[in-house]
């Protein structure tokens, strides 16, 4: 196992002077990636755990030292956090594989990059998430939200994304995206808001006087959903055509608009709200409603960089770290939801407490480590 993260970590470059290198930097990336893996990304808790787990780190991939918060520290701020991020992402590829149709962008700010100077602009990571089993696809680094869109257009050229489909929210909802994607052979569904100029409230009007009209057939599916105290109720509305849309002719490959109703109730009360999509594909509404819900996936792997692991509250500020750190979240996340996928137990584990599981078993950590090789 050791040669084969060996292979990637390779390739970073070190600029360390190598007559007084104590600790190679392959292994140091190992002994942090194997602390993210347990739930620990913080800088004092990676060290402790290379200290405490030094006879599993001997044993499995011959690291023999541990090194200070203060090498720790400089190794993350002197990497290229774009190569390493490369590199762990072509581990995820490697381990887990690229089964699945749907591919999903979106961005996150990470908000700790800018907190102790207001001048200082905050990092802002786009990724291109498999939905279907995790896995990162790619991801590139801004410094503003509003310089994602161009950004995601140079992602796709990253990936091979033929035969997928790319979701995206409003903010991509851009002409020139939706070329890009037909031109790489991919379909995409994408969200609509008033940044769109008319196109949104076209959309929203005519699905609305179709579902008003009773002598017009629209297409429906719907879904009720409950999770303990939750229960959400989705019903998707398909566009009967689009051939009166005079701006259909500008979006390559525009075939259907549907819009998805959601009703939200839990003990605090009662929320709704309606979105529109328009999409390259001419599908039925359960099919529309199914490509949505798996978009809230990279919504979520979001959420648990910050529930799981605190990645807002994270001290370290240089964007090399900062980008080290997210990956190897994501490379846990993704491991870890394999690997519990795989149980054949009625009552499987949160993430959380599988990371903590693994922090206490190093057989378990080795298991989860090692799950596809």
């Amino acid at each position: 196992m050791k040669e084969l993260f060996d292979k990637y970590f390779s390739v970073i470059e070190d600029t360390r002077c190598q007559c007084d290198v104590d600790h190679k930097l392959t292994d140091v990336l190992i002994l942090i990636m194997c602390a993210v893996l347990c739930g620990l990304d913080e800088l004092g808790d990676i060290i402790t755990y290379g200290k405490e787990k030094k006879e599993f780190l001997n044993k499995n991939f011959n690291i023999t030292k541990t090194p200070s918060k203060s090498t720790l520290s400089r190794i993350l701020n002197m990497i290229n956090g774009d190569v390493m991020a490369t590199c762990t992402i072509n581990i995820m590829r490697e381990l887990i594989g690229v089964d699945g149709e749907i591919i999903a962008i979106d961005g996150k700010t990470i908000c700790s990059t800018a907190k102790t100077d207001s001048t200082r602009k905050k990092l802002h990571i786009i990724t291109a998430y498999l939905t279907n089993n995790g896995v990162t696809l790619a991801q590139l680094a801004v410094n503003e939200k509003t310089n994602e869109i161009p950004v995601l257009r140079e992602l796709l050229e990253m990936i091979d994304i033929k035969g997928k489909i790319i979701t995206a929210d409003a903010l991509h909802c851009q002409t020139e995206t939706a070329k890009k994607i037909i031109d790489c052979e991919g379909d995409y569904v994408l969200g609509l808001k008033a940044n769109q100029g008319n196109l949104h409230d076209e959309i929203k009007t005519y699905i609305d006087d179709c579902i008003a009209d009773k002598t017009i057939k629209v297409e429906t599916a719907q879904t009720l959903e409950k999770n303990k105290d939750r229960l959400e109720h989705r019903i998707c509305y398909k566009a009967p055509d689009l051939d009166w849309l005079e701006s259909k002719k500008d979006w390559a490959g525009l075939q259907t608009a549907f819009a998805v109703y959601r009703k939200t109730t839990t003990p605090k009360g009662v929320s709704e709200e309606t979105s529109y999509y328009i999409t390259s594909l001419d599908l039925p509404p359960e099919k529309l409603l199914s490509i949505v819900r798996e978009h809230w996936k990279i919504e979520a792997l979001h959420w648990l960089l910050d529930v799981v692991f605190s990645e807002d509250e994270c001290r370290i500020l240089n964007s090399n770290g900062q980008k080290t750190l997210n990956i190897f979240r994501k490379l846990a996340i993704a491991f870890h939801k394999n690997f519990i996928s795989g149980l054949n137990k009625k009552t499987k584990p949160s993430l959380k407490n599988n990371m903590f599981k693994a922090l206490l078993s190093d057989n378990l950590l080795f298991e989860i480590i090692s799950q596809r090789l």
